[in-house]
């Protein structure tokens, strides 16, 4: 397709040749395709010839010189993000249309913020910096990736339904995929784990939560799996844990028994699921293993657990790299 001002050159030189505007219409489409140039609109350019208008540039045309303020624009939309159009048209004392156009030709698009836990205030923020800033610093000087060992828990479900795109006619009604079932069968999974893959895992009994006194006792359960797989860390490296901060991680109890084993705890930030390496990388990716699978028993649900947890052994180890120096960021 030629381009347009090409096309308004073809159009002045058929008037020249006083040719009327819907012969010239046919022998440019003839010429340079079938939708070049309608008939209407080389009349209304051929008015402006007959005019003795004869620029071609798109200045020829008739509208308005905009005098919209964008910057006045940029200004609200860095006060208020979240701010609506209607209410810029408002304040700005425009129409909305305007405004839309406005916001298009700024490349700007509307988008939702992902479902936080918890809004965090300045000293959470500057307590995030902290933190990963001496984890880095820390790695930088003496590299510890190697001694942690991180763990948390998850619900699992027995039923995972999803609800996928149905391939329809147009008119045809997809069928309805029901909801799941928030009171259904579960079990909550504990695992701990490092960079070289699954240290320990337990399911406990169903419908059980974790407790401080359950957290003690998986502690030593975690201790006698680490004497078997890594047992450089136990006799002599020395174990680093990290857990988030929940009330049966830090209850008197657990910490007594992290004393009695002489493990450190590696400080996380409250309220940042998203630097706790199993909620940003396990969690995430066994939910969407999970999705569309049903198991009828505990020993098919663990059978699928073992299966998921080999697989991901390659990737942990860059989960935990990138732990340190996400939130830092």
């Amino acid at each position: 397709m030629a381009d347009k001002e090409h096309i308004r050159h073809c159009m002045l030189y058929e008037f020249q040749l006083r040719r009327k505007a819907s012969e010239a219409a046919k022998n440019i489409c003839s010429a340079l395709g079938q939708d070049a140039v309608s008939a209407r609109k080389c009349q209304r350019w051929f008015k402006k010839f007959r005019e003795g208008n004869f620029l071609l540039d798109d200045k020829s045309g008739r509208g308005r010189v905009s005098n919209f303020d964008q910057e006045a624009l940029q200004a609200l939309l860095v006060q208020n993000p979240q701010i609506t159009q209607q209410e810029l048209a408002t304040t700005l004392n425009c129409s909305q249309k305007t405004i839309s156009n406005q916001l298009r030709a700024l490349g700007k698009v509307r988008k939702f913020g992902k479902w936080v836990p918890h809004e965090l205030t300045d000293n959470n923020h500057n307590q995030r910096v902290t933190i990963c800033s001496s984890l880095l610093s820390r790695q930088n000087h003496l590299p510890f990736l190697e001694q942690i060992v991180t763990g948390d828990e998850q619900w699992v479900l027995y039923v995972n339904l999803k609800r996928r795109p149905q391939w329809l006619d147009k008119n045809e009604a997809p069928q309805p995929t029901p909801k799941p079932d928030l009171h259904g069968k579960k079990v909550m999974l504990c695992v701990w784990w490092n960079f070289k893959g699954i240290l320990h895992y337990e399911l406990l009994p169903s419908n059980q939560t974790i407790t401080s006194a359950v957290s003690s006792a998986q502690l030593e359960r975690l201790a006698q799996a680490l004497r078997e797989k890594e047992p450089a860390l136990i006799n002599r490296k020395g174990v680093i844990l990290h857990h988030d901060n929940a009330r049966p991680h830090t209850a008197r109890i657990t910490a007594e028994k992290l004393r009695q084993l002489e493990w450190e705890v590696l400080p996380q930030p409250a309220y940042s699921p998203d630097i706790a390496p199993s909620d940003y990388h396990l969690f995430r990716s066994l939910q969407n293993f999970l999705f569309g699978k049903k198991f009828n028993n505990e020993e098919c649900l663990k059978n699928a657990l073992t299966e998921f947890f080999a697989s991901k052994s390659q990737e942990l180890t860059e989960g935990l790299k990138s732990f340190l120096s996400v939130g830092h960021k």
